[in-house]
């Protein structure tokens, strides 16, 4: 039998941006000024793993998430925000509620533009392991 952490695979890492300090501008007020920063994503996580959030980011969100075979992380929506799914091993969809069904495998990204419904699902034998990432619209 393969072990979790050999189909898992090894240490993910992403190049991320976190709040590095705050200057005054002349008005006294507050500007953010990101700097990069290393995340490392463990082969270890069992179902998720937060990755960067505020206010680590401006308004990005992330996490890693490890779906096991049939299970789904459920029908949601992020509402304002739009997301990417990196899928970096196994296999399933991302279900567009009265859309279309994308299919999800290693090295594949997923686009949900906000305000639309849908639903990550593994339909794999092996754990759907992916990243997430969601941002802000811009207006």
């Amino acid at each position: 039998m393969t072990s979790r952490k050999t189909i898992l695979g090894c240490v993910f890492s992403v190049v991320v941006i976190s709040i590095a300090s705050y200057s005054p501008l002349p008005a006294q007020s507050k500007v953010l000024r990101p700097k990069p920063c290393l995340v490392e994503i463990s082969d270890t996580t069992a179902d998720y793993q937060r990755v960067l959030n505020p206010p680590q980011t401006i308004s990005m969100h992330s996490g890693a998430v490890v779906l096991l075979p049939s299970k789904s992380v459920g029908k949601h929506s992020t509402e304002d925000y739009e997301e990417a799914v990196i899928v970096l091993a196994g296999s399933g969809e991302m279900r567009i509620t009265g859309g279309e069904t994308l299919k999800l495998k290693p090295n594949s990204v997923a686009y949900c533009p906000p305000h639309t419904e849908h639903d990550v699902v593994n339909t794999g034998l092996q754990p759907l392991r992916y990243l997430y990432i969601v941002a802000k619209q811009q207006h």
